[in-house]
């Protein structure tokens, strides 16, 4: 696993051993990045992000390598929340990130508090906790987190659709690769 492109490029990132994380292939990566940027290396300049359950931190340093301002990682696993503090340093990214080791709906809650405004959500809960999902994209429309401008995009199972519609969050592209899917949301108008 490695950085695909941008300033950090090339950079190999680590994982944990066994099947508590599941990160993002470096192939779907490049794709949900190369959907995002359209074309143009500088999209994502100066945009802020979640990476909500970032495991390895793999699509939060990707965004770092392209240009993003910020990254706020949210991961519930002390294990997981080191790696991705130890796959920062060793991309050699150290700033313009926050982890938080707390369960997403917490984190959220403390991100909205303080009045943080993304450009763009990636969520990629473990499979098996479909649940997430929905607590997820539910909780994002009733934020001051996500805006009119905003994206979030939902890593998950190609068999599963974690749904259509949450709220005023609504899909408008769902992108299949292997046995993985993205789905892309937005809000429709108040």
């Amino acid at each position: 696993m490695r950085v695909i492109a941008g300033q950090y490029r090339s950079r190999p990132l680590r994982s944990l051993p066994g099947l508590d994380i599941r990160p993002t292939s470096d192939r779907l990566r490049e794709t949900l990045f190369d959907v995002l940027c359209a074309g143009n290396p500088d999209a994502l300049a100066g945009t802020t992000w979640l990476d909500l359950y970032a495991g390895t931190g793999a699509v939060g340093i990707e965004a770092l390598s392209r240009g993003a301002a910020m990254v706020y990682f949210a991961e519930a696993s002390r294990a997981a929340a080191d790696l991705i503090a130890a796959n920062l340093k060793s991309s050699g990214i150290g700033s313009g990130f926050q982890i938080v080791k707390s369960d997403t709906a917490k984190a959220l809650r403390q991100w909205d508090s303080a009045g943080v405004h993304v450009d763009f959500t990636f969520l990629d809960p473990p499979y098996r906790l479909r649940d997430e999902y929905t607590k997820t994209l539910n909780a994002l429309p009733n934020s001051k987190l996500v805006g009119a401008s905003s994206r979030v995009i939902a890593e998950h199972e190609k068999r599963f659709d974690p749904g259509e519609n949450f709220s005023r969050l609504q899909r408008y592209r769902r992108l299949e690769q292997g046995d993985a899917a993205l789905s892309f949301y937005k809000l429709n108008n108040p």
